[in-house]
């Protein structure tokens, strides 16, 4: 039985991009009842836009298993979480002038689009936070990766006290109950990072390697992936381009051509992107280019659904939720 927003779209979306929508949701419903699983890579400020709306309940009713996302996206939601309330939002940034945007900056509001983060109420706290994590960890020798000191802040419950929206709508809340693995490439490219970066700078983390990143988590996915797709096929579900999509998915030809490994080829590739294919734009490449790179099989289901990846996400996930 269909739920309401999927009878709608299945009604009114029949053609053209539109169409696009109700064949990738499909094909992602088949590779799940199949025996697949399913990653999901998240760019842009898709934790801004609020994707754990449909995202949180998608990990929840394991639709989800493996996550990639850009360091402001892992953050984001966080923010989000315990600063909600004091979020602002400029419904005519376009208009915004130069003078305009100065007075944000001097309220300690950071824009992104339309809303604005509150830096102390946000940023400064999950700093705080973190940073009792960071050195904890630092002066026990101990070594963890980025998504890893976030489930530790958030399982603590110590800052449950400063949640300000429903904790059922943090997709990184779903995700730290359900323990999913979490591969956050250029984590450093982050406004936590940045305060890393400063913390040991001032010498409050005296080893630098205490958050793990980069060719570590890529030798942690090596083998995720090997051990997940030993029975079944692992799917990836693009929103938008970028660094979370492109380092995940350059994980096959690195077992199969680097290693010499037989690995299964991705079993599924859904990209909403509005890039374009011009100038070499590879967050803008179709997925038949990927197939040249040891990538994507010719028989792997493929799509690219070129529109807002805020509008799209949540009608794709409430099709595979049935809503």
């Amino acid at each position: 039985m269909n739920g309401s927003i999927t009878t709608f779209v299945k009604r009114h979306y029949r053609h053209f991009n539109a169409a696009t929508v109700i064949d990738a949701a499909e094909a992602y419903r088949q590779h799940l009842q199949g025996g697949g699983q399913m990653m999901i890579t998240l760019a842009g400020a898709m934790s801004t836009a609020e994707l754990g709306l449909s995202l949180a309940e998608m990990i929840r009713q394991d639709k989800v298993h493996l996550i990639c996302c850009t360091g402001a996206n892992l953050e984001e939601d966080v923010f989000n979480l315990v600063a909600h309330d004091y979020y602002v939002r400029v419904p005519h940034y376009r208009q915004l002038s130069p003078t305009e945007e100065e007075a944000l900056l001097s309220r300690h509001l950071n824009r992104v689009t339309d809303t604005c983060i509150p830096e102390a109420e946000a940023m400064r706290r999950m700093e705080k936070a973190m940073l009792e994590v960071w050195t904890a960890s630092d002066q026990a020798g101990e070594r963890l990766f980025p998504h890893e000191f976030f489930y530790r802040v958030l399982r603590s419950g110590k800052y449950a006290e400063h949640y300000q929206i429903d904790p059922k709508d943090s997709w990184m809340l779903a995700a730290a109950e359900k323990n999913l693995p979490i591969i956050v490439p250029g984590w450093e490219d982050s406004t936590l990072g940045n305060m890393y970066a400063a913390a040991v700078i001032r010498g409050e983390v005296k080893n630098v390697h205490t958050v793990r990143t980069g060719i570590e988590y890529m030798t942690w996915l090596a083998a995720l992936y090997e051990q997940m797709t030993t029975d079944h096929s692992l799917g990836m579900f693009q929103v938008g381009g970028g660094i979370a999509g492109d380092f995940p998915i350059c994980v096959v030809p690195m077992l199969h051509q680097d290693l010499g490994r037989e690995v299964r080829r991705w079993g599924y590739f859904c990209q909403i992107s509005d890039s374009t294919t011009s100038y070499g734009s590879y967050s803008g490449a179709v997925p038949n280019e990927k197939i040249t790179w040891g990538k994507l099989r010719a028989d792997t289901p493929r799509f690219i659904i070129e529109s807002d990846a805020t509008i799209v996400a949540p009608l794709i996930f409430a099709q595979v939720l049935d809503w």
